[in-house]
């Protein structure tokens, strides 16, 4: 059987340590979405549920789909310790939703998820096949070259890995309106039914920034790979410094004891 890159890029490590310090500003999001009493939301790349969750506090029947299976393993324990039985996860590729029946959904959200998996025509096709009539898609995106944390950091990341195979095509694409426009056409929706606006996700840490590095460096898939790359070409202390500068220099929290640190990102909201 062969293994599929994203799953094990996503299964390595532990991403529900990086989404501790995302809980606030997924809440903050879903607040923006209108949320009501029996809406059907899909949640695709939902992680443990920085997104879902909330969603389901608000009343909303929520399905969480990811790649990673110990993502959703901890996605639905999250969900039983809440008592959140309108919330529910399960393992799918974000690129082929063939469990989902089409017009299933009201609203999809993907915060940094589906941009993440392979093949981005067939991503957009498939989240507009479970979108029924009348119902949104909103997708939060980090943008290639941006100066914030997380474009740097997989920035950076890049700059110490090997190259990626023939044919792969950057997550971070996503990021650039243009593609997306050409994405969403491929699936059928016009550009005036695609809005797109800037928005800002913080990290939210209690302790140093090189403390909340740490976390990135012992759990964060993509941080995990490049010091893997790095450590073979003996450039480990290298990687180490450049990261570290950074996250402390993006740093806004006063405290020497706590980190907070904004992250711009695309969003994307589109009408189906």
């Amino acid at each position: 059987m062969t293994i599929n890159p994203n799953k094990a890029l996503w299964e390595k490590g532990d991403f529900t340590r990086i989404a501790e310090s995302m809980r606030e500003s997924g809440e903050a999001l879903v607040m923006t979405l209108g949320i009501t009493d029996g809406l059907e939301v899909l949640d695709l790349g939902c992680g443990d549920g920085t997104t879902a969750l909330p969603a389901a506090r608000l009343g909303a029947d929520v399905l969480g789909v990811d790649i990673a299976s110990n993502l959703v393993e901890a996605g639905n324990a999250r969900a039983q310790s809440l008592g959140l039985t309108n919330c529910r996860f399960q393992e799918g590729d974000a690129s082929d939703l063939s469990e989902l029946e089409d017009d299933s959904f009201d609203l999809v959200v993907s915060i940094f998820g589906a941009m993440f998996a392979p093949r981005p025509f067939d991503v957009a096709k498939e989240v507009v096949r479970v979108t029924r009539p009348g119902g949104r898609i909103v997708m939060g995106n980090w943008i290639p070259n941006d100066p914030t944390l997380v474009a740097q950091i997989l920035k950076i990341s890049s700059s110490y890995s090997p190259p990626p195979p023939e044919g792969f095509v950057s997550p971070m694409t996503w990021g650039v309106e243009d593609n997306v426009i050409e994405r969403f056409a491929g699936a059928g929706v016009s550009e005036e039914k695609i809005s797109f606006e800037r928005d800002t996700y913080t990290f939210n840490f209690p302790g140093a920034p090189s403390e909340l590095l740490a976390v990135f460096r012992t759990y964060y898939g993509p941080t995990m790979n490049a010091f893997e790359a790095a450590a073979a070409n003996g450039r480990e202390a290298d990687l180490q410094a450049e990261l570290d500068a950074l996250f402390n220099g993006q740093n806004a929290s006063l405290s020497e004891d706590a980190t907070s640190i904004p992250a711009t990102f695309l969003r994307v909201t589109v009408a189906v």
